[in-house]
């Protein structure tokens, strides 16, 4: 009996996540289309009308990538587009030899550990690729590097004694990301007015406040061994706000300090411990945490994709060499090497006051402001080499002209940012005064 004849399918991988990220990390699409590998794109429904508007128009999105999927699901609600995403995914397996996966957004992390793991290939592993979905699963495996927390399901929102918590405490959506919804309480009445005011069907978790400074370690893991990891300082909104929008990140080369030591080695160690206990297995990952004055580390959250904001070009620019080649190297089982930083590198979100976005100008040397768009498509950064003079390397608008720019309540709510990178903090810290200055936004 002769076999029915099968038309060889084409090698393809699938990248995962909010259509905007993916544009705007577009050496991804690069990198694959180099390997001479199909790309698809599978997104939340929300990605929909700006993906359409980018494919049809020439540029690395509509030249580089094969096919576009949606999933229907909530980022407030747990699990609930892995049926679509699996749906997806199973379509594509018929039609191409997917070799490799990877989640670049929040979103989309756990359908895409699962949908790796029933293809086999490389992943976070699905412990880690649940748990870094979940606030509070990160919280029961790792007891060891939590603050102390009070999970709280829906339907349990009325029968917690706020009177016996120790404040102040932080208020957090287990399920969300960019800061959505977390906000800082000093009483009680403080927190029983905002439970009611989260969906129904949320998740929350009220945790005790860690006071000090905030860092985040991203890593590259390849077969469970930590084979690169960096730290980044934060600075937020907390300082004047109840909330908990990142407003910079610095790249740290030097020595990480905290009261005047170096904890780079704390922080490494403690990062390294988490990814153990999640039983992380292939990716890049990004935990954020808090250290006390007494170097005492505590995790606020990891995750299991790119890192967000401008964290990818930073190590750009403070490594000399893009990051996406390795990423895409672990998901296909490649050899893998990234130098250490060897330059500062810091992005800074300004912050504004509310009213409608009309122009943003800067006043610098063959500097230009670059308007995103529609497809959030970031300009290639230039690394500079150690002995050369701090620079400002780009400045972005991520908001349409004419937005309506309202208070910092979470990461899409921030309209500009600039990146800048030196050969010292001091060089870094008044390069960022002399950029600020030069930085007009007009508002009405």
């Amino acid at each position: 009996m002769e076999l029915p004849f099968r038309t060889p399918r084409a090698q393809a991988f699938v990248l995962t996540g909010a259509f905007r990220v993916i544009c705007r990390n577009h050496r991804y699409l690069t990198e694959l289309a180099r390997r001479g590998l199909r790309v698809l794109v599978l997104c939340p429904d929300t990605s929909r009308t700006q993906a359409e508007a980018v494919l049809g128009q020439p540029g690395p999105a509509a030249d580089l990538i094969t096919e576009v999927a949606y999933a229907t699901g909530g980022m407030d609600r747990e699990s609930s587009f892995n049926p679509d995403v699996l749906a997806v995914v199973q379509d594509w397996r018929e039609r191409y030899e997917v070799i490799g996966l990877y989640a670049m957004e929040e979103m989309l992390v756990e359908p895409s550990g699962l949908a790796a793991d029933i293809l086999g290939l490389r992943s976070p592993g699905l412990r880690a690729s649940r748990a870094c979905r979940s606030k509070y699963l990160q919280r029961g495996y790792l007891p060891e590097f939590s603050p102390p927390t009070v999970l709280v399901p829906p339907e349990r929102r009325g029968t917690v004694d706020l009177d016996a918590l120790k404040y102040p405490v932080v208020v957090k959506p287990a399920a969300r990301h960019a800061s959505s919804g977390v906000l800082a309480c000093e009483l009680p009445d403080e927190v029983a007015g905002l439970l009611g005011g989260y969906p129904a069907h949320e998740t929350l978790l009220i945790e005790q406040r860690v006071a000090g400074q905030e860092f985040s370690v991203e890593s590259l893991v390849r077969d469970g061994e930590v084979r690169f990891a960096a730290v980044t300082r934060k600075e937020t909104t907390e300082t004047h706000e109840r909330t908990f929008v990142e407003l910079s990140h610095t790249l740290l080369p030097g020595p990480v300090r905290v009261g005047g030591r170096d904890i780079s080695a704390l922080l490494t160690d403690a990062n390294r411990r988490v990814l153990a206990g999640l039983a992380f297995e292939d990716g890049v990952t990004h935990s954020e945490w808090r250290v006390t004055d007494a170097g005492e580390p505590f995790l606020m959250e990891v995750a299991a994709r790119t890192p967000g904001d401008g964290i990818t070009a930073l190590y750009h620019l403070a490594c000399g060499i893009p990051m996406e080649e390795p990423i895409i190297g672990i998901a296909l089982g490649e050899p893998i090497d990234y130098p250490l930083p060897r330059r500062w590198a810091r992005q800074v979100y300004l912050e504004h006051r509310p009213g409608v976005l009309r122009d943003v100008s800067v006043d610098w040397p063959d500097a230009q402001v670059h308007w995103l768009g529609e497809a959030d498509l970031w300009p290639p950064v230039r690394p500079g080499q150690p002995g050369d003079p701090p620079a400002l390397r780009s400045v972005l608008v991520l908001q349409p002209r004419g937005s309506e720019l309202g208070h910092l309540t979470c990461s899409d709510d921030r309209a500009v940012t600039f990146l800048i990178d030196a050969d010292s903090e001091a060089d870094l810290d008044r390069l960022e005064e002399r950029v600020r200055a030069a930085v007009t936004m007009t508002i009405e």
